[in-house]
């Protein structure tokens, strides 16, 4: 957003209404140009409004040294989903660009992180959601991977979402569109072959009383170059399900902005 600022005593014309400063009842100065000034300075207001509404903004994300390297494989979530384990507790995701950030032993870490929005929203946004009642406009997703030499880590953080619901979620192939069909099929370790954690990243979930909810899921394999491109949050947990929201994840190195 540009601020604009408006210089007082004798100067150039103003840059907005041409006019030149005249004298002010106090010996001071005005400008001729005020009526331009308060156009444009409720101009400035209202896109802050509507900045502060949708939580927009882009930001650089916080580069943070590389976890622990995976030992396993499967989802885990903090709220009884596969494995019932806990995922690591953070605060609620910001909205920022993904950054990715290289480590010792040819590892690598990337997070990234969105507010959802409807497709077509006036603030452009790279969450998604297509159902509000499940997944409602302005709650917030953070979307971790730590890929090293054994496997991969994928976390997620969601935030704002309907309190004490099971969610499914899962790693697709391709970036988030207006149609949910847009994103593709689920990532495949082994392509054609068997639909499960193990093969896949399941994500599954359950929000406590605040609409929050967290999973991790750690595979002893990495993704494929440009394979995996976003994750869907579904309606219902297990292997398939209503496409509710999307949010596009640049997974690999490559992928990165």
């Amino acid at each position: 957003m540009t601020a604009w600022t408006v210089r007082t005593g004798h100067g150039p014309a103003h840059p907005i209404s041409g006019g030149r400063p005249t004298a002010g009842p106090e010996g001071g100065t005005r400008s001729r140009g005020r009526g331009t000034s308060r156009v444009f300075g409720a101009l400035a207001g209202a896109a802050a409004l509507l900045t502060l509404a949708y939580g927009a903004g882009v930001g650089v994300a916080a580069q943070e040294s590389a976890p622990a390297a995976p030992g396993g494989h499967g989802a885990h979530d903090s709220h009884g989903g596969h494995g019932g384990h806990g995922a690591h507790g953070a605060s609620a995701a910001d909205p920022s660009r993904a950054d990715d950030v290289a480590g010792a032993g040819g590892s690598s870490w990337m997070r990234a992180a969105g507010v959802f929005s409807p497709p077509g929203s006036f603030v452009p946004s790279d969450a998604l959601t297509y159902d509000t009642r499940l997944v409602p406009a302005g709650a917030r997703i953070e979307v971790t991977r730590f890929t090293g030499p054994s496997g991969t880590r994928v976390g997620a953080r969601l935030h704002g979402l309907v309190p004490g619901r099971a969610y499914g979620m899962h790693v697709h192939t391709s970036p988030c569109g207006a149609d949910p069909a847009a994103a593709g099929p689920h990532y495949q370790h082994r392509p054609s072959a068997t639909a499960d954690p193990v093969n896949e990243v399941w994500l599954d979930f359950r929000t406590d009383e605040d609409g929050d909810g967290r999973a991790e899921a750690v595979q002893d394999w990495n993704f494929r170059e440009g394979g995996a491109r976003s994750v869907i949050i579904h309606d219902r947990q297990g292997g398939a399900g209503e496409r509710a929201a999307c949010f596009t994840v640049p997974f690999g190195p490559e992928d990165s902005v």
